[in-house]
């Protein structure tokens, strides 16, 4: 009798199994949890729009503006309802904005940091600082959206940035690593051959290195190819908890969505950060003009992920010790290069850290 009822336990585990693998294959969209997050959009240019989670519980005068990198969506910023970093920093007492790029695309070729840092970056905190009626922000910038922060404070010396959070962007490009040296070879390779040099910092053509989509989410993947397939592995040895099967199609859905990189990005990108690495020397200079690290003074936080192979540790760290700012705060990171944003180890240890942080700067609301 016990043996017949382990026996349909057992057929009604596979019946589970089979049913939430047959969704995560074929009904995928349905599973995924990110975005659950309610917000307003206060400001749109063109494909670009500034979203706004306002907290119910608000205690700090200062909102926090979160700056998104090109290529990925916004699923980072909102992985699941319990564990999503708007909503941490609402429930915090912290107004927020997030600021979507939206859907690059080749028309967008011409598109270069100086876009960003001159132009689309001050438009979007304009709009920001008259919605929330204040003159003062915390800014926030991970990956290459923490290159943009960082040259955007330091090309304005007027701007409204009371805190700089700057998370997994190389400042060191030749200390990350493996990739680091690759950097470093090519670099030397090309500025041995002036012609190759010429050609590619000066005549390459944009449209040649855009990246579309696809090869963005391929190129996440192959930074941790190990994780990926445990990844996969866990989930088919649980396909019966519903929950994991949730959270892996959200994943695989904030993955398999990544944006284009428009080919002007990508040409500062490779090779005026990561080849010529003038950042390590405190300055860089895009379209003759000079961008100098030093000109940042406000409060400053950099971060950088204790297992990220793509900006490590070594390649962040210099960026405290080359600008004005007074105060400074350097921080290791739970996770990867993703991880450090969303994982659950940076939820437990760093977003309150983060949060410590932030409000210890920020202006209290008098009730």
């Amino acid at each position: 009798m016990m043996r017949l009822s382990k026996m349909k336990s057992l057929v009604e585990q596979q019946k589970i199994n089979f049913k939430h693998l047959a969704m995560r294959v074929f009904d995928a969209d349905r599973l995924v949890l990110s975005q659950s997050t309610p917000y307003q959009v206060i400001a749109e240019f063109k494909q670009t729009r500034v979203r706004f989670y306002a907290s119910e519980n608000k205690r700090y005068k200062e909102p926090l503006v979160f700056v998104a990198p090109l290529a990925i969506n916004m699923d980072i910023y909102d992985l699941y309802p319990y564990r999503s970093l708007v909503k941490h920093f609402q429930d915090s007492g912290f107004d927020v904005y997030l600021i979507d790029w939206g859907k690059l695309t080749y028309k967008n070729y011409q598109v270069n940091f100086l876009s960003f840092i001159d132009k689309f970056i001050p438009k979007c905190i304009e709009a920001i600082q008259k919605h929330s009626k204040s003159e003062k922000i915390s800014l926030h910038g991970w990956s290459m959206a923490g290159i943009f922060v960082t040259l955007y404070t330091a090309r304005h010396p007027s701007n409204p940035v009371k805190n700089l959070v700057v998370l997994g962007s190389p400042i060191d490009s030749y200390a990350s690593g493996y990739i680091g040296k690759l950097y470093k070879t090519l670099a030397y390779i090309t500025t041995r051959n002036p012609t190759i040099k010429d050609y590619a910092y000066n005549r390459l053509p944009k449209l040649m290195i855009h990246s579309p989509g696809f090869l963005n989410s391929l190129g996440f993947k192959l930074l941790d190819p190990k994780g990926w397939i445990d990844g996969n592995i866990q989930l088919l040895k649980n396909l019966d908890n519903l929950k994991l099967v949730q959270e892996d199609a959200t994943l695989s859905h904030f993955l398999n969505n990544m944006i284009d990189y428009p080919g002007g990005i990508n040409q500062d990108m490779l090779f005026n950060v990561w080849l010529q690495n003038p950042l390590k020397h405190g300055a860089i200079k895009l379209k003759n003009e000079t961008i100098e690290l030093k000109n940042i003074n406000c409060s400053l936080l950099v971060g950088a992920g204790k297992g990220d192979q793509l900006v490590t540790s070594e390649a962040a760290f210099p960026l405290t010790q080359l600008t004005n700012s007074q105060d400074v705060t350097f921080t290791l990171i739970p996770g990867g290069h993703l991880g450090l944003m969303s994982s659950q180890n940076s939820s437990i240890e760093f977003w309150p850290t983060l949060t410590t942080w932030l409000s210890e700067r920020s202006t209290p609301i008098k009730r």
